[in-house]
């Protein structure tokens, strides 16, 4: 009787395993607005995918849809949320009213270098009043999520070299955290999605951009900038890519598991890339004629004085719409001072 059992075992084993091959992988649509190429793509999104078919033996598959074929950038949320897509870049900033406490990544000053801000992201996003507030409460699942370098002010006319350069600049601006960053510091913010600015910019109706350097050129704006600051960081972005919870429940454990292993793998190093990639790009700017103006110590002084409020006016404002803006601010901090800086 044991070896009939065993030959039985074996037998059912055997099943099992030519099921799992042999079965109809699991289509994943993946949307953003990224355009075709996109340097993050290649950095998070594309190894990402490869290590969940790897992880999986290919029992899920992918259909990338770039540059917004599916929607716009601003509508990633609901796409995600009614099943148009499956994966959906849902940036925080392009619906911070329906996701306000992801923005503390995004305040002035929160962080030195991409791995600080995406590793306490990753960390605060999946767990606390992040995780509860801007994801659950949604009816989405964070995925993949890198925190940008630190922005920089790039302008088409006049350097900013001071901060009286900053007054009445209109500057594009992705709206919430950066709106009051903008504002402290004298500038006027316009409201944009990434996609749109280059057309703005070109009209005349903005005089510079708040962007990460890798966006200037992922979206033509190096062939318009002339001048970028240096040396303080006015605020940042979080990069993320969330699936929506109708989706991710139909999902087995297995492939759950992967999915979140592979993020635990691919984020510590694409963070470094996304700085090293910042720092190369500023390179080819500048051998591309954009002058990079290192602020002067007395104008970093007097910036970070201006902008040292912004966290606690984003926080207390959250609070009294009983958001937990506070209690946001505090475990980001808390997690950014557990990563080194470099």
């Amino acid at each position: 009787m044991g070896g009939v059992r065993r030959a039985l075992v074996g037998y059912g084993f055997l099943i099992a395993s030519v099921n799992l091959a042999t079965a109809e992988p699991i289509k994943l649509r993946v949307a953003d607005s990224f355009p075709k190429g996109h340097y993050l793509v290649k950095l998070v999104l594309e190894p990402w995918m490869e290590q969940v078919q790897k992880r999986t033996n290919n029992a899920v598959t992918f259909e990338h849809y770039p540059a917004q074929q599916l929607g716009k950038a601003a509508d990633m949320l609901k796409l995600t949320q009614t099943g148009v897509a499956d994966i959906g870049y849902v940036a925080p900033a392009y619906v911070s009213d329906k996701m306000p406490v992801s923005e503390v990544a995004m305040l002035p000053g929160a962080f030195d270098h991409s791995c600080q801000g995406t590793l306490a992201y990753w960390k605060a996003a999946r767990s606390g009043v992040i995780a509860e507030q801007d994801y659950t409460a949604n009816g989405i699942r964070l995925l993949l999520a890198v925190s940008l370098p630190p922005y920089r002010i790039l302008t088409v006319k006049h350097p900013v070299k001071d901060v009286a350069d900053l007054n009445g600049l209109k500057l594009r601006s992705t709206g919430g955290a950066q709106d009051l960053t903008l504002r402290a510091i004298g500038a006027v913010p316009v409201r944009m999605a990434a996609p749109d600015a280059y057309e703005s910019l070109s009209r005349g109706t903005m005089d510079g951009l708040l962007f990460p350097l890798e966006s200037v050129v992922a979206y033509g704006a190096d062939k318009l900038v002339k001048y970028s600051t240096d040396g303080f960081g006015f605020a940042s972005f979080v990069v993320a890519y969330s699936i929506g919870e109708n989706a991710w429940k139909k999902l087995s454990p297995e492939i759950q598991k992967a999915m979140v292993d592979a993020a635990e793998d691919i984020l510590p190093s694409a963070c470094k890339e996304v700085q090293r990639a910042d720092s190369e790009t500023m390179k080819s700017m500048e051998a591309a004629g954009v002058h990079f103006e290192t602020l002067q110590p007395d104008a970093v002084a007097r910036l970070t004085d201006l902008t040292k409020g912004v966290g606690k006016a984003w926080a207390d404002g959250l609070d009294a719409r009983g958001k937990h803006g506070s209690d946001a601010l505090k475990e980001f901090s808390a997690a950014v001072a557990a990563v080194p800086a470099k």
